[in-house]
C-alpha cells in the first residue's frame, strides 16, 4: 500500500510541476519539460535515500515556481522573472554528474541561437 502512496506521489509531483511549465516562456517549457521527463525517468530505480531527497528538492522546485507563477499573475509576463539562484552550500552537496547536468542545462538555456525555432500555438 505504502508503495501504491509513493507512486502517487510521484505521479502527483510530476503532473503539477508539467503544468506550472505552461505558464513559462515557450523556451524555457521545453526545456524544462524535457529535463523534467528525463529526470523523473532517470530515477525510477532509485534508492530509497535518494528517493527523499530527489522528491524534497522538485518539491521545492514546484513550490517556487508556483509562488513566481502566481506573483507574474497581473505583471507584464515578459518582465516576470523565472527561477532561482543556487547557494554555495547547495552546489557543493551536488555529486559530479549533477554538475555536468547543470552546466548543459545552463548552456542549453543562454543559447542566442537555439537548435529548434519553437513556435507557440496561438489559437
Amino acid at each position: 500500500m505504502a508503495v501504491c502512496a509513493h507512486v502517487s506521489r510521484v505521479r502527483s509531483l510530476y503532473k503539477r510541476i508539467l503544468v506550472l511549465h505552461r505558464f513559462l516562456p515557450i523556451e524555457l517549457r521545453v526545456l524544462g519539460d524535457q529535463y523534467v521527463k528525463d529526470e523523473f525517468s532517470r530515477h525510477k530505480s532509485a534508492e530509497p535515500k535518494e528517493v527523499k531527497s530527489f522528491m524534497t528538492e522538485w518539491e521545492n522546485y514546484k513550490n517556487t515556481l508556483q509562488t513566481q507563477v502566481l506573483e507574474s499573475v497581473g505583471e507584464r509576463y515578459n518582465s516576470v522573472k523565472f527561477g532561482d539562484n543556487l547557494s554555495q552550500k547547495k552546489l557543493n552537496e551536488f555529486q559530479d554528474e549533477q554538475i555536468g547536468q547543470l552546466y548543459e542545462l545552463m548552456v542549453e538555456a543562454t543559447k542566442s541561437k537555439r537548435q529548434f525555432d519553437i513556435q507557440e500555438d496561438r489559437k
